[in-house]
């Protein structure tokens, strides 16, 4: 039963926070000075259920987030870790990244790109049928214009026989 408990919190978006990160930090400094969760806990006259509670993430089981920076900048001091990282880690909130919204924000950008494409080329198509028919207008009046100048002159033969 605690082994599906667990499993279900690794799903749990709080458990991805930077309380989750920065408690991991905590943890491998703290396992890498050989101290235990209840004696740094008794160096810094904290209570372990909060220690634990920070190593692992668990703001449910802390208080305020103003008293848990705190306490981790205590802690981190304690175990000589850099401070400055650690706390610039609360500010740093990283998004979960869940697959199937990228895939339809994929797929959604990728349908209103060949929507946007298709109205482009009926927008050229329409340009050049209508460049054409006024092409077509403008040249068929211009031969009628010079047709109708070559049929009002006189014919040179009909000049030559009247002489």
């Amino acid at each position: 039963m605690d082994e599906i408990k667990s499993n279900n919190s690794d799903n749990n978006p709080k458990n991805n926070s930077s309380l989750k990160r920065i408690g991991n930090f905590i943890k491998e400094a703290r396992v890498s000075r050989n101290k235990s969760i209840e004696e740094l806990a008794s160096d810094l006259k904290i209570g372990s259920h909060q220690l634990q509670a920070i190593e692992e993430g668990n703001e449910d089981h802390l208080p305020e987030k103003v008293f848990i920076k705190a306490m981790v900048r205590r802690i981190s001091e304690k175990l000589k870790v850099d401070t400055d990282f650690i706390m610039s880690e609360f500010k740093t909130e990283r998004k979960e990244v869940n697959i199937e919204e990228i895939v339809q924000e994929v797929s959604i950008k990728g349908k209103n790109d060949r929507n946007l494409k298709n109205q482009n080329s009926m927008e050229v198509i329409i340009f050049i049928l209508i460049s054409g028919i006024l092409g077509l207008l403008a040249s068929s009046l211009i031969f009628n214009i010079f047709s109708e100048s070559f049929q009002n002159q006189v014919p040179k033969e009909e000049l030559i026989n009247k002489n």
